[in-house]
């Protein structure tokens, strides 16, 4: 009788920890823009290694592929990259940002830079006081100028250079993006 109530209480304690270890909320979240997949991709494959939630920034007016040929002079991604004031107007709602330490911040390079809708979603959001790890995605810019950009535009804020992670390559990228959390 005795053998049969411990096994009954061991069965609830390792089902109540399991319970607590499922359902454990992380201070991390992944906030993205992906105007053509590549980002989300990358996000969401973060997002699952951190076991964190991840939003996406959805632009009001969604970028169409005209929007994006960036051989148009007049195209709206180049408009808004020649605009330094452009703020693209976001859609959703993105304050599950304010209960988190680290944000982990990703999107496309555009001219070399970070896309003028990531400037609305930090202008948007508080973030002082919370670790930006960003990271993009691109086919060959480096992450080094929107780090610089970003610094420079928002100077009380902690962000952290991260890197390029590109889709091929995208599980050790992250590994190295993981690795410099651990740093800092």
């Amino acid at each position: 009788m005795k053998f049969s109530k411990l096994i009954k209480c061991l069965s609830l304690v390792a089902i109540m920890s399991f319970s607590v270890n499922s359902f454990a909320v992380t201070n991390d979240i992944i906030v993205y823009f992906s105007a053509s997949g590549n980002t989300k991709i990358v996000a969401r494959a973060l997002a699952k290694k951190l076991d964190a939630q991840d939003l996406a920034i959805e632009a009001k007016q969604v970028y169409t592929n005209d929007d994006l040929n960036y051989r148009q002079d007049n195209c709206r991604a180049n408009v808004e990259m020649k605009t330094s004031d452009a703020r693209p107007e976001i859609a959703n709602d993105l304050s599950a940002v304010n209960d988190k330490e680290n944000v982990y911040l990703g999107f496309p390079i555009w001219w070399g830079t970070a896309p003028r809708i990531i400037q609305t979603f930090i202008e948007s959001n508080n973030l002082e006081g919370k670790k930006i790890y960003l990271f993009c995605t691109s086919g060959g810019s480096s992450i080094d100028r929107s780090f610089s950009d970003l610094k420079s535009l928002y100077p009380k804020l902690h962000f952290i250079k991260a890197q390029r992670i590109k889709l091929d390559s995208a599980d050790a990228d992250i590994e190295f993006l993981l690795a410099k959390k651990e740093f800092n």
